[in-house]
């Protein structure tokens, strides 16, 4: 079996396991509502002012949390999507969800990579006890976009794996240092 056969035999094991979650109430809905609080990057936004401006009082800090939100979002969007034509698992999304269908390549999740990207960030910004939360927030934004259709589930892998390697590069670079202490 090829790579590409046990990618798809991987997405249809997965797809299939989701949609006993599809059909349940409450949890459908908090993925979709997941999904949609991820499109640009919302959830993290807002967390990074909440944490910036409420907890650490520190306009700087919130500043570099959402420039480096927005050049990851630049890398993988106009970056490394561009290198992939990958179709997206619905055409027009699944109708049972009225999620907004991106027009880049399905490969990665966008939502997924910013995810874990943001909750690395956010784990050297607020120290490791916070992480739990971080993670699990962004488990479920990067879930929801297997869960709600518009991405394959090897496209949130995918997108996982680019979030933490970006976000190491960040955090070995020393920018997220300067999210401070």
């Amino acid at each position: 079996m090829s790579f590409t056969q046990r990618v798809a035999a991987f997405d249809r094991r997965v797809d299939d396991a989701l949609e006993s979650w599809r059909v349940r109430r409450g949890v459908d809905r908090l993925f979709h509502l997941a999904s949609e609080v991820g499109d640009f990057s919302l959830v993290w936004q807002v967390i990074g002012a909440a944490y910036g401006l409420g907890v650490r009082r520190d306009w700087r800090e919130w500043l570099v949390f959402a420039g480096l939100i927005g050049v990851e979002s630049l890398i993988v969007n106009q970056g490394i999507k561009r290198l992939f034509r990958r179709t997206r698992p619905t055409e027009t999304g699944d109708p049972r969800f009225r999620v907004r269908r991106p027009r880049t390549s399905s490969f990665p999740s966008g939502h997924a990579s910013s995810a874990f990207f943001a909750a690395s960030l956010l784990t050297v910004w607020s120290g490791v006890p916070w992480a739990p939360l971080w993670f699990v927030i962004a488990l479920v934004v990067a879930l929801s976009r297997a869960i709600v259709r518009i991405h394959h589930p090897s496209d949130v892998v995918g997108g996982m794996v680019v979030g933490l390697a970006l976000a190491a590069i960040a955090i070995g670079s020393g920018a997220a240092h300067l999210l401070g202490d």
